[in-house]
């Protein structure tokens, strides 16, 4: 078996559900934290959190440290050939890509994984010198990294349902992923995630996935929504974020002392 295995990118096709964690506070200590936490994986946002490329390395590395089996996801803030092309670079081997809304820009996502040559029409910039072979170490590197990306869709809109069947048909995606917030604005139920039409929006997405054969993602609030989703098929949740289970936390210890 080769040393690039993405565990995670095989993981993605058992039936067992895997838990993760959003990284929203830009913390290598943080990270480091919860890699010791037994989460599946824990994801790095780059959309909506204050990290760049420095950021993302540093946590990659943090999230290595603790040796254990617990996966760096990277979410990207677009689907831009620089910033997949640091974020692979430096180690990152699962990617999600926000507000995925056709088959097109599935299978540019996925290009933009992937060095070109050997039946591949990728988009993938080559670099010997990275993190990611080791700072040129792993001599084989650039001939086995294309098979170990695992590619991750977010599904954010009502346009993204429309076209859901074409998008889960795409050659090189893992896993499609709700986002539960987003969709339901899309849908017209800004803040109703709950809304009948949106809970009938995510039920269309995880069949088309499960006729593909790809796993189905979702991002929780909470424990009970988690429990929920497990039982409806889900396989790659979110147990909401670092920030928010910090404050929760805080929040109520705060209230039960001064009580």
């Amino acid at each position: 078996m080769s040393t690039f295995t993405n565990p995670l990118k095989l993981r993605l096709k058992e039936p067992d559900p895997l838990f993760g964690l959003w990284l929203s506070l830009g913390s290598d200590s943080a990270a480091e934290a919860l890699a010791h936490a037994g989460f599946d994986w824990l994801l790095i946002d780059m959309e909506h959190s204050p990290n760049d490329s420095v950021d993302v390395t540093g946590q990659l590395r943090a999230i290595a440290a603790a040796h254990l089996p617990t996966e760096p996801v990277v979410r990207l803030p677009a689907s831009e050939p620089w910033l997949v092309k640091r974020v692979l670079d430096a180690g990152a081997r699962t990617l999600m890509f926000p507000n995925i809304e056709t088959a097109e820009e599935a299978a540019h996502a996925v290009r933009l994984t992937q060095y070109p040559g050997a039946g591949s029409d990728g988009l993938r910039g080559v670099a010997g010198a990275v993190r990611a072979a080791a700072y040129g170490m792993r001599r084989d590197y650039v001939q086995n990294a294309n098979a170990q990306i695992a590619t991750i869709v977010q599904i954010e809109s009502a346009l993204a349902v429309d076209n859901i069947e074409q998008i889960a048909a795409t050659p090189g995606i893992d896993c499609l992923f709700i986002g539960p917030a987003d969709l339901a604005a899309s849908l017209g139920h800004l803040g109703d995630s709950k809304h009948p039409e949106v809970i009938a929006a995510i039920a269309r997405v995880a069949a088309a996935a499960h006729r593909a054969k790809l796993a189905t993602g979702i991002f929780a609030m909470d424990v009970q929504s988690a429990r929920q989703y497990r039982t409806e098929g889900f396989r790659f949740i979110a147990l909401a974020a670092d920030v928010m289970w910090m404050l929760r936390a805080t929040r109520q210890a705060l209230q039960e002392v001064r009580s």
